[in-house]
């Protein structure tokens, strides 16, 4: 499920830039990369975690897994997360521009996208002030939680803006 979650979060911030104008083109264009990144990165991680681990612990492979588990706090899989989900907020940063100030359907999913970011970013500043690198689930959960909030709330208001254009024949009336 969480893979198809990925896909649908990439082909959503890709259908926004295409209905970018020509002068924003370049800030989505680079929210489509780094949301590329995002996907391809928790992709993996999940792949690994639901085919690698299961089978090794069948096998008694055990060795060095410890690492890889979700079950660790400070593993492999757990950086990965927080990586793509910094990534992933990141790209409503410059996914944001993509919504002109031209009303305030507009305007809330600008800011939408922008204060993600910006709780996010002073999420991870407080938590690693507080417990430095023994953050463990902290930020992940954080930031899943942030992103998710960001795409949940810019998803109904963006289905709305498409929806508006739409009936106006690409037109947008505030």
């Amino acid at each position: 499920i969480c893979s198809l979650q990925l896909i649908v979060y990439l082909a959503f911030i890709i259908s926004i830039h295409y209905t970018a104008s020509k002068e924003n083109k370049i800030f989505s264009a680079i929210g489509v990369a780094l949301s590329t990144l995002t996907a391809g990165i928790l992709l993996i991680d999940y792949f690994i975690q639901f085919t690698v681990i299961p089978v090794s612990l069948r096998f008694g492979e055990t060795e060095g897994i410890a690492i890889l588990t979700q079950y660790n706090p400070r593993g492999i899989f757990i950086a990965l997360e927080e990586l793509a989900y910094i990534l992933m907020c990141l790209s409503f940063m410059f996914i944001a521009p993509a919504f002109e100030n031209k009303n305030k359907l507009e305007l809330s999913i600008r800011w939408t996208f922008y204060i993600g970011f910006i709780v996010l970013l002073s999420s991870f500043i407080s938590i690693v002030v507080k417990y430095g690198i023994n953050r463990e689930y902290r930020f992940e959960v954080t930031a899943i939680t942030i992103n998710w909030l960001v795409l949940i709330v810019n998803g109904i208001l963006i289905s709305i803006f498409y929806r508006r254009k739409k009936k106006n024949n690409g037109v947008i009336i505030p």
